[in-house]
């Protein structure tokens, strides 16, 4: 007999400086609906129900894309699929996104958000990586 709880994820939180600044660049580049703002708290709600939520911390540092040692790394990241990746490039970066100095995969784009956090627009084309990290 299993006695594990029935877990299912719910949500997502970033730390960062700003949190309605935050949720307003994903709100601009998922165009999910802000759902929570408020007591250095901001969230963004999508259609299936997942929350991600951002969270103001004292003394943010953003992380170092890619892994510097010494540096802050990266948590987690998101990744995102795109249709068409020159088109999510162009969006992204309209949104407020820079495209990372660095990248390792031709099917892929790493982008920082307006916090520093790397995401990625992923396709579903195989993954090539390229031989010196950039592209």
């Amino acid at each position: 007999m299993d006695l594990s709880p029935t877990l299912r994820l719910s949500g997502i939180v970033l730390d960062c400086a700003d949190a309605d600044t935050l949720a307003d660049f994903y709100h601009r580049l998922l165009g999910w609906k802000k759902t929570h703002s408020g007591g250095g708290w901001a969230g963004l709600t999508a259609p299936d129900g997942l929350v991600l939520a951002f969270q103001a911390v004292p003394h943010y540092i953003p992380p170092a894309w890619p892994w510097t040692q010494g540096q802050p790394g990266q948590m987690l990241h998101l990744d995102f699929l795109a249709e068409d990746l020159d088109r999510a490039v162009d969006h992204a970066i309209s949104c407020g996104a820079v495209l990372a100095g660095t990248q390792f995969y031709s099917s892929s784009r790493t982008m920082l958000d307006p916090a520093g956090h790397p995401f990625c627009l992923d396709t579903r084309e195989p993954e090539v990586i390229e031989q010196h990290g950039r592209l």
